[in-house]
């Protein structure tokens, strides 16, 4: 893991493969360890130079205060674009999964030249809130009980992987996974404040985030080749949303994974990786 320098903030990255392989750039969902190390080494044995990120103001990335988040989501797809230049090898695979795959689609469609194929993972086309009329909102009683829990100690590197499995359960995903990866989250950065910590590991500054202009009306000008990945068992972005993207932009293909939630569990990172290298 290292850290790159782009629109005068620091992003922390991590490389797979070889660098003169084509470019895969997995976007954050908000940290980059939202993307399993399977599916990065897998991609990578299939000939790809693969580099996820944090998210700016997650994990290793420029940290400001996240109740108050000075910077935008066309800033963040900016920030995707500007990445791929600096790491070089011409247009890149991008991939965002959650809030990520929101970056994803505004960077290709604010920066289409830096980007030759995309990849979505369980997300939507609007921005938090209330979604349109005709896409699915979260469950709502998944959503009472992930929210009603206490808070956990921020502080607690034990109590946050705990807190965190427990939500993983309530949502679908494996506990035992998301235990491991919050763990590694906290680890990363271990003298962050508690409001750092929290960011971190469920992506609070984002609800807080300006995501205007609207971008879905605009997905049906995405030109590059598409897949769009969703669990059916999604509870916080129920399918529909990723059927709904799959519909607006051309010739996207639809990967439904059967047993999936909002992770990409470890039995579906070869079906993942596979259907991403044929995009490119």
């Amino acid at each position: 893991m290292t850290t790159v320098h782009v629109n005068q903030i620091v992003l922390g990255i991590e490389s797979f493969g070889a660098d003169d392989g084509p470019l895969v750039l997995l976007a954050g969902g908000p940290t980059m360890l939202s993307w399993p190390d399977a599916l990065c080494e897998l991609l990578a044995a299939g000939g790809r130079r693969v580099v996820r990120y944090d998210l700016r103001a997650s994990g290793e990335s420029t940290t400001r205060i996240p109740e108050a988040p000075a910077y935008t989501l066309r800033d963040l797809a900016a920030d995707a674009a500007a990445l791929a230049d600096e790491l070089g090898g011409g247009p890149a695979h991008l991939a965002g999964i959650g809030v990520g795959g929101m970056v994803a689609q505004v960077a290709v469609l604010d920066h289409p030249g830096a980007f030759s194929a995309l990849t979505l993972v369980g997300t939507r086309a609007v921005a938090p809130g209330p979604p349109d009329g005709d896409l699915p909102d979260h469950d709502q009683a998944t959503m009472s009980r992930l929210f009603a829990r206490p808070m956990p100690d921020w502080t607690d590197r034990e109590a946050v992987a705990e807190f965190v499995a427990a939500g993983a359960e309530i949502l679908g995903d494996d506990p035992v996974a998301a235990r491991a990866t919050a763990a590694r989250v906290w680890d990363r950065a271990p003298g962050a404040t508690p409001p750092v910590q929290m960011a971190n590991q469920m992506g609070t500054e984002f609800a807080r985030l300006d995501c205007t202009p609207r971008w879905r009306e605009r997905l049906p000008d995405i030109e590059v080749p598409t897949l769009v990945v969703h669990g059916r068992r999604n509870r916080f972005f129920p399918l529909g949303n990723g059927e709904a993207i799959a519909r607006e932009i051309p010739g996207a293909r639809l990967l439904v994974l059967e047993e999936a939630a909002t992770a990409i569990p470890d039995a579906a990172v070869g079906e993942v990786t596979e259907a991403m290298l044929k995009l490119g």
